[in-house]
């Protein structure tokens, strides 16, 4: 059991992508602490292999102001769909494949210090060209992404560097490298 209680909640953005709190947390020395949480849905992300070559995308994303070098993924938001499930779509959906095998990496907790948000890595191999799912179609900034493939070795450097900043990718990267390595 925990120490710490939410004594009072109130929300103070309703969003389509998150939902913005502020809990009043007890301590465990009784004094009251306000938080503020993100609540959003959780995600998936995938470390797909096509031979040597990790399959990465280069995205604008608004927030940082850059386009940035990630690992194909997205938000759990199809009703009912599992964690393995969405991370396929999202591969297809992204960069137009499909894995012969998927093995689920880890789970991580994105910021626990102001989100509720996890995402649940997953390693793709034995990938093959596949069509859009059935009625999908990129848009806005999806619409201009750019596929890029590089060995997972040097991708797994520049995450080690420091010149890949997505905190995805970066762990996913690693995470696949060192489970890859030869023992």
């Amino acid at each position: 059991m925990s120490d710490y209680a939410v004594a009072a909640s109130r929300v103070t953005h309703e969003g389509v992508l998150v939902t913005v709190r502020i809990d009043e947390v007890r301590m465990p020395d009784g004094e009251v602490a306000e938080r503020e949480v993100v609540a959003s849905a959780d995600a998936v992300a995938v470390v797909a292999l096509d031979g040597d070559d990790v399959v990465l995308l280069r995205q604008y994303r608004h927030p940082v102001g850059e386009r940035l070098l990630e690992l194909p993924a997205g938000k759990l938001d199809v009703d009912g769909e599992s964690r393995e499930d969405a991370a396929r779509r999202e591969l297809c959906e992204e960069v137009g494949l499909e894995a012969g095998e998927l093995v689920e990496l880890t789970t991580f907790h994105n910021s626990a210090g102001w989100t509720d948000e996890s995402t649940t890595l997953y390693l793709a191999r034995a990938v093959r060209p596949a069509p859009a799912p059935a009625g999908f179609t990129a848009t806005a900034e999806e619409a201009d992404m750019e596929v890029v493939r590089l060995p997972l070795a040097e991708a797994a450097a520049m995450a080690a560097e420091g010149r890949l900043r997505d905190a995805k990718t970066v762990v996913g990267l690693l995470i696949a490298r060192h489970r890859l390595a030869p023992s």
